[in-house]
Formats: structure tokens, C-alpha cells, sequence
């Protein structure tokens, strides 16, 4: 999921599988693989300068907590029934199997919603591109390129496994790795509009 802000223009269109948007002011940031090292020193000049462009990249989860809760509960509930009937009949092993699937059940569903705290920022200025990403276990990176000379690659029409690349001055990283092909070219669309603008007018 994206959230764009540009400073010339805020209309902000949500992500067609309608994932719910970060605002800009309180996203931290995150992760995809990537090419670059990372470095987690705080970028000086990045939060005084003013934004052009800052969009908060999250994973879309289809299921939200509540209702995780509500289909997890009816699960429980359709087991402890089972097993109830299954102790009676005397197959009681029945019932332990069923906890220990209803167990596994719960256990990879939070080990999915756990990779959903991945975030990744990408804030344009006059003078530099700041990519800041917060991993899974909470550490944040953060990486800077050069506007002018910055290339923004992607398949287009985009695969599964095309990759957002940013390159600059032989570095490269990748972004958005969580969202959808689709997902992916917009955002690098609305990206390339944005530079190209900057290059047009110069820095102010």
C-alpha cells in the first residue's frame, strides 16, 4: 500500500485492494530486500528540509486484528465442540490433535500479522531522496540518493517478480518488495513524475 504526498499536489488515490494508508506524519519506515547497505545514523538535513514528494509503503493485510479475533473465536469454538463430541465418544487423542492444529492455526497467522509492522518511507527534497525503512524487529535504516541522477527501474507491464529498483551513482536499492506488481509500477510512476519535476524547476 501507498501513501503519496506531494507537495504541489495532494490528491491521494488509496491502493485499489484498499489498504489502509499511514499518515505521513507518524510513520517511522521499512523494509524490502535490498542491494545497499543500510546506515542507521539520523539524516541531519532531511526533516528540515520541505517535502516534494513522502510516501509510507505498508504490506496489506486483508484481516484486520478484530476481525482476526472474531474468526479465530468461532474456530475455537467449532473446535471445542469437536473435541467435546470426540472426548465422549471416547477418542480423546481426536481432541488433542484438534488443540494442537487450532494451536499452529493461531501461531502462523501472528508470524503473519508480525511482517506486517515492515514500513518504508520515501521523502523527496530539493536536494536529496531519503528512503527510511523499519524492519519486523523494529530497526530502521536509512538510505540517500541524488535526485538529479537517480533512475527508477520496473518491468513495465510489471511481473511478479519485477523489482522497484533506485540507482544513483552505482548504488542501487530496492523498494516495495511487499507490494502488489501493480502497486509497485504505480508508485514508481508517481515517483518518476515527481523527479522528473524537480529536474524541470530546480531547487528552489
Amino acid at each position: 500500500m501507498t501513501q503519496p504526498n506531494s507537495s504541489e499536489n495532494d490528491d491521494r488515490t488509496p491502493a485499489s485492494d484498499g489498504s489502509a494508508a499511514l499518515p505521513v506524519a507518524d510513520a517511522p519506515v521499512v523494509g524490502a530486500d535490498m542491494d545497499a547497505p543500510g546506515d542507521t545514523r539520523p539524516a541531519p538535513d532531511a526533516a528540515d528540509a520541505a517535502a516534494l514528494f513522502d510516501a509510507v509503503l505498508t504490506p496489506h493485510r486483508s484481516l484486520s486484528p478484530t476481525g482476526f479475533t472474531i474468526m479465530m473465536g468461532a474456530i475455537a469454538a467449532v473446535g471445542f465442540i469437536g473435541g467435546m463430541a470426540f472426548l465422549l465418544a471416547g477418542a480423546w487423542p481426536v481432541t488433542g490433535f484438534g488443540v494442537i492444529e487450532i494451536g499452529l492455526f493461531y501461531l502462523l497467522f501472528r508470524l503473519n500479522y508480525r511482517s506486517g509492522r515492515i514500513r518504508e518511507r520515501i521523502r523527496l527534497t530539493a536536494t536529496s531522496l531519503e528512503i527510511e525503512r523499519r524492519l519486523q524487529d523494529g530497526t530502521i535504516r536509512r538510505w540517500s540518493f541524488q535526485p538529479y541522477w537517480l533512475k527508477v527501474h520496473i518491468a513495465d507491464p510489471p511481473d511478479t517478480d519485477s523489482r522497484l529498483t533506485l540507482s544513483s551513482h552505482g548504488k542501487s536499492l530496492s523498494i516495495g518488495a511487499f507490494l502488489s506488481p501493480d502497486e509497485r509500477l504505480e508508485f514508481a510512476n508517481a515517483l518518476r513524475a515527481e523527479l522528473a519535476r524537480l529536474r524541470e524547476t530546480g531547487p528552489a
